[in-house]
């Protein structure tokens, strides 16, 4: 406000030098408290100002008529602005970081506690297929309570739009049900360590159908994500195959579904992020639901039920847990979507690979499993190898960029 009033008596003072005065207080970029006089004055040219020197922004005390002190007062009271403008812009990045920070921490938690509850469900439950459409039912909810309360806006899908979600919903669902089936094989911490091999499948489909060819750097960085994953398979004490190569299938497929989603999706219609994700969700469930009943019978039936409760089977805990689950899995993808439309992928890949990490961790530390110290070297190595990659696609952004 002090600067808007020492601007207009300037102005008063001198009609003919609006383009001194404003030349000599430095503008910021636009702040509620002090907009930009170029949007709403009308400057004369450089040309008609004989006085402007390129050496020097100071107030000509000559071209206004005012005593020293009062030039000094002017410039020192234009030279604060900048000062507070910058304070504000730090505020907002902090405030902004710290929003994605949380974002982060929650996604890494959901994740967790869904691996744990969907472990403790497949070894009591073992049917991967009814239990990961019951995990799309509860998605399926959510997500139509959420565009019914509007906390997101519900899309209109187009018949060509729908053409276009459906490969990547097939793919999406094969991937969780593979997924399911070897979480409910081998221990979580090997599942996860085998699903480190995305990037190795990635760089094979992209060269394959998008003609990509990588650079040396994202090559060197697969060797330890294909070394350390086989170190340790071999070194796994959970290790069968089955569950071995349903993890590495749903790898194949997941990484198919991204390929799609670049090569069909037409970018005019595409939906964001978390309405794509919403209504491949749906069609997930909807595929889902005949594909149990046909795979593994009416599991989830009060008779079938009964049965198992009276082999011993806790009915309730087991429900407990199976809509917890449901509710994480659901609810981890839904933020992390939610992260991937605030940053660039291939920061989103970098958090992926500490979430990995985490999960693995704590899986380890939760169910007591067993890891041989080459087994754990062979973790790391894979890890390491999928960081390598991050970085290396990130170098590969910055030099696309120049």
């Amino acid at each position: 406000m002090w600067n808007n009033a020492v601007m207009a008596l300037a102005i008063s003072f001198s009609p003919n030098s609006i383009a001194t005065a404003t030349a000599a207080i430095p503008c910021p970029n636009r702040t509620p408290n002090f907009p930009h006089f170029s949007h709403i004055l009308h400057f004369r040219s450089h040309e008609s100002i004989p006085w402007r020197s390129s050496s020097s922004s100071s107030i000509s005390g000559s071209s206004f008529g005012f005593t020293p002190r009062f030039e000094k007062f002017v410039v020192m009271a234009a030279s604060s602005v900048p000062e507070s403008a910058g304070e504000g812009v730090e505020s907002v990045d902090l405030v902004q970081n710290l929003r994605l920070g949380a974002m982060f921490g929650i996604w890494y938690l959901l994740n967790i506690y869904y691996n744990i509850f969907n472990k403790q469900v497949l070894k009591a439950f073992p049917f991967p297929t009814t239990v990961t459409a019951f995990q799309f039912g509860c998605g399926t909810i959510i997500v139509n309570l959420m565009w019914a309360l509007n906390f997101h806006h519900r899309p209109k899908i187009s018949s060509s739009q729908f053409a276009t979600i459906l490969p990547l919903a097939v793919a999406h669902t094969m991937g969780n049900i593979l997924t399911n089936v070897s979480l409910g094989r081998v221990a979580v911490s090997f599942t996860h360590t085998i699903k480190a091999m995305e990037p190795f499948f990635t760089v094979l489909l992209s060269a394959l159908f998008l003609a990509e060819r990588p650079s040396f750097w994202v090559v060197f960085s697969l060797v330890p994500v294909v070394g350390g994953v086989a170190l340790a398979s071999f070194t796994e004490a959970s290790f069968n195959w089955i569950g071995f190569s349903s993890a590495m299938a749903s790898n194949l497929t997941n990484q198919s579904r991204n390929i799609f989603s670049k090569k069909l999706m037409v970018h005019k219609e595409a939906l964001d992020n978390i309405n794509l994700f919403s209504v491949i969700t749906i069609i997930s469930f909807i595929l889902l639901v005949p594909s149990a009943l046909l795979l593994e019978g009416t599991k989830f039936s009060p008779s079938y039920l009964k049965l198992a409760a009276n082999q011993g089977l806790n009915i309730r805990e087991l429900c407990i847990r199976l809509l917890l689950s449901g509710i994480c899995f659901h609810s981890y993808q839904q933020v992390s979507y939610s992260i991937l439309q605030e940053i660039s992928p291939v920061t989103h890949a970098v958090g992926n690979s500490l979430k990995r990490v985490v999960v693995i961790v704590s899986s380890v530390i939760f169910f007591q499993t067993t890891v041989s110290p080459l087994n754990a070297l062979g973790t790391g190595i894979a890890l390491m190898g999928v960081f390598l990659y991050s970085r290396a696609k990130r170098m590969n952004s910055k030099l696309k960029s120049l």
